[in-house]
């Protein structure tokens, strides 16, 4: 008689190694490959090892330990930004490794025993993913409810923007449209079908709730970026000045945007010498240079290297350098890229990355409030250099 349970026991660690492998390879889970080996892997062993247990001889039975370790699986991979198509291709993916790797000995069972190998291994999937699909739907909902919330909360300062010019007026509402629209329109969708007792949870429903979501995040980015801009405007940043080492400023930013890159292809290079340890300067703000500066080359760069480079100039001054090989910026559009909502076109192409179009507009303010200066050279099809030039030490501050 062939013991399946003891053939899954001994096939954990490839059958893990494999599932991975198939997820962070699949064009479809995007996400899974802006996480590291660990938070892609989550519970799957002791999801695998309560699955031994439940096709063990003795018809003993570990569904306790399968919903608690889905049920925590949902809400992980909710936190993690999957989408419902992410989470059932995992799972598609998890059944074809295991019964690949069982093949070997499925081949030598019985009919019996075969049949019930895969009736019992079904059976566990088939909870884990339901369970599993129970807590992401919550988790999304209660993402949902706190985006919400703070809509409301920025809603009262976003009226003072409306004494800003009829211009910027203008361009607000048309970028404000398109989010508005959809979070309208799929919330309507939503609420029509969750109101229908005819119609259950589905994969269709969540995928409206992501598009929601998805939505509503650019919609509060959009929010936050032009309120970043207002306080600046009306001089209400209060810089918070310490003696700041460069590298390790621009290190936690290239941890942060890393994945970004990898999921491009892209290589971000760092060279930072002579080490610059004691700038005095505001470490969020210069963190937020850098961050905008560095996430605009990898948006606008589609295959190449992204480099973060500084140099000290003087007794007196320093420079930060980020330099990328990618669509670069016409000479006409040079001028006008630091302006609120301008956003130039390229040459090269139609496929221009969905953004506020506030990203610089807000550099340039903070470099100017650094003390600093901003200088971009760019050539179309080659690349894009913006050099910012701060001072060691800010005066009068």
């Amino acid at each position: 008689m062939t013991d399946f349970s003891q053939a899954l026991q001994g096939k954990i660690d490839i059958i893990t190694e494999n599932w991975i492998e198939a997820v962070r390879s699949d064009e479809q889970i995007e996400t899974a490959k802006q996480l590291t080996y660990t938070s892609v892997r989550d519970s799957l062993p002791i999801v695998l090892q309560a699955i031994v247990t439940m096709l063990s001889q003795s018809e003993e039975s570990d569904i306790g330990t399968l919903v608690e370790e889905s049920l925590e699986h949902g809400t992980v991979r909710a936190k993690q930004g999957y989408d419902a198509e992410e989470i059932a291709r995992e799972y598609r993916l998890l059944r074809r490794v295991i019964f690949d790797a069982l093949e070997p000995e499925l081949l030598k069972g019985s009919a019996a025993e075969v049949s019930r190998a895969y009736r019992l291994i079904d059976a566990a999937l088939d909870e884990v993913i339901a369970d599993c699909f129970k807590t992401y739907t919550q988790a999304r909902f209660q993402e949902l409810q706190e985006l919400h919330n703070q809509l409301q909360l920025t809603n009262q300062e976003l009226t003072r923007l409306f004494r800003a010019s009829q211009e910027n007026l203008s361009h607000l509402a048309h970028e404000l449209k398109t989010p508005l629209t959809s979070i309208i329109g799929y919330s309507e969708l939503f609420l029509r079908q969750i109101n229908n007792p005819r119609v259950k949870d589905s994969a269709p429903n969540l995928a409206h709730i992501d598009k929601v979501l998805s939505n509503g995040r650019r919609l509060l980015r959009l929010i936050n970026d032009t309120l970043e801009i207002s306080r600046y405007d009306a001089g209400r940043i209060k810089l918070q000045l310490s003696a700041t080492n460069v590298r390790s400023a621009i290190g936690t930013v290239v941890e942060i945007i890393e994945p970004l890159a990898k999921e491009k292809n892209l290589e971000i290079v760092v060279e930072c010498t002579p080490v610059l340890d004691q700038v005095m300067t505001d470490y969020l703000r210069l963190q937020q240079i850098i961050t905008n500066l560095t996430s605009n080359a990898i948006r606008y760069t589609q295959a190449g290297t992204i480099t973060i480079k500084t140099e000290l100039l003087s007794d007196e001054q320093w420079s930060l350098c980020i330099t990328d090989t990618g669509i670069g910026i016409a000479s006409e559009d040079c001028d006008r890229i630091f302006q609120p909502y301008f956003r130039a076109d390229s040459s090269l192409g139609s496929g221009i990355p969905d953004t506020t179009g506030l990203g610089l507009a807000i550099v340039v303010r903070l470099v100017n409030l650094l003390q600093g200066k901003i200088e971009l050279v760019s050539e179309v099809g080659v690349g894009s250099s913006f050099t910012v030039i701060f001072p060691l030490e800010l005066d009068g501050v």
